[in-house]
């Protein structure tokens, strides 16, 4: 198993590098840069002409190094990633790339994982219990459910949670993680409680989508893996319904749900843009699309690459969890 894990870890590495490449020319591939930015606010904001915002402009660019040549900036980011720490520092919130993301990053790893967490488990077990009663009204109840998760868009539900909060509940604090009085306070009961008030619709939208689509794979999966040779041998046997289900169906039906462990964690952490952007939260996904609306590079670039990480780590789980469940994993991979 250790040598499987060193095997995968090294291949990631390639793939970084390669990523990382690919992200940053992306990035800096639209017209314009910050500098453009600070050009426009100069003129719309401060009322100054052309000329003297487009020469504050040009020796912002200049001393901040964005009129060098692409290569040369993802060079000198690169180096200075891996000599020193420095992802570089962000025009914008005028403050070190590391900041920024260690200010969003935690609190957006919380939401997903709790997201994450409570779609893999709803998701599993109502597949299991709407395959175990096909055709029935729960069957039907859940798979109803499953299609308005799938198919209605998050933006969409969170808009109307925000109208019901605002204008029939009268709620007057959205778009932070707490109310002013436990912002700066130590962790207590009621703190939590008050977080839990302000992130449920994020967390509710957010598991809604997951576990639609879980209860869905594993609904299908567990029908196939049902009529299989060895559950009807295992029926044969004259083992009980609930143990040939759980033992010898469940287990076989949940390859395919592994391995999308691996796609779903970056998605889980950019997934609630639209939900984070309309209640105004402080999280990744926000981050991203402000800072490329602007061509703040070094955040986006940064964020970026941590997303890639996330899908290289999460393939690396789904890869070991299907290695413990299928020893034949194993020994392809060279275990």
């Amino acid at each position: 198993m250790f040598r499987f894990l060193l095997v995968r870890i090294a291949s990631a590495i390639p793939v970084l590098i390669i990523l990382s490449i690919v992200t940053f020319a992306i990035i800096q591939a639209p017209p314009g840069d910050y500098a453009d930015y600070i050009r426009s606010q100069l003129i719309n904001q401060s009322g100054a002409s052309f000329a003297a915002a487009d020469a504050q402009a040009q020796a912002y660019r200049v001393a901040h190094g964005l009129d060098q040549p692409m290569v040369i900036q993802y060079f000198n980011w690169i180096k200075g990633i891996l000599t020193q720490g420095d992802f570089g520092y962000s025009m914008f919130y005028n403050k070190p790339v590391a900041d920024v993301v260690a200010e969003r990053l935690p609190r957006t790893l919380a939401l997903a994982l709790v997201c994450h967490i409570l779609a893999s488990v709803l998701g599993i077990s109502f597949g299991i219990w709407a395959a175990t009663r096909q055709y029935s009204w729960i069957d039907s109840l859940l798979s109803g459910i499953s299609f308005l998760g799938m198919t209605v868009p998050r933006f969409l539900m969170a808009l109307i949670i925000v109208y019901l909060l605002v204008f029939q509940f009268n709620v007057s604090e959205i778009g932070s993680f707490f109310s002013p009085q436990y912002g700066g306070a130590p962790w207590s009961w009621a703190k939590f409680v008050d977080l839990v008030s302000h992130v449920w619709p994020v967390v509710a939208i957010a598991t809604f989508g997951g576990l639609a689509y879980n209860m869905r794979v594993m609904r299908g999966n567990l029908l196939d893996t049902l009529n299989a040779q060895y559950v009807e041998t295992a029926r044969a046997k004259g083992l009980s319904g609930g143990a040939v289900v759980m033992r010898h169906a469940v287990p076989n039906a949940l390859h395919p749900l592994v391995m999308y462990q691996g796609v779903v964690l970056p998605y889980m952490l950019t997934g609630e843009i639209e939900t984070a952007i309309i209640f105004s939260l402080p999280t990744v996904g926000p981050a991203i699309v402000g800072s490329m609306a602007i061509g703040d590079v070094y955040v986006t670039a940064t964020f970026m690459m941590v997303l890639s990480a996330t899908l290289i780590v999460g393939n690396i789980i789904a890869d070991m969890l299907l290695a413990m469940l299928d020893p034949r994993v194993r020994t392809y991979g060279g275990a």
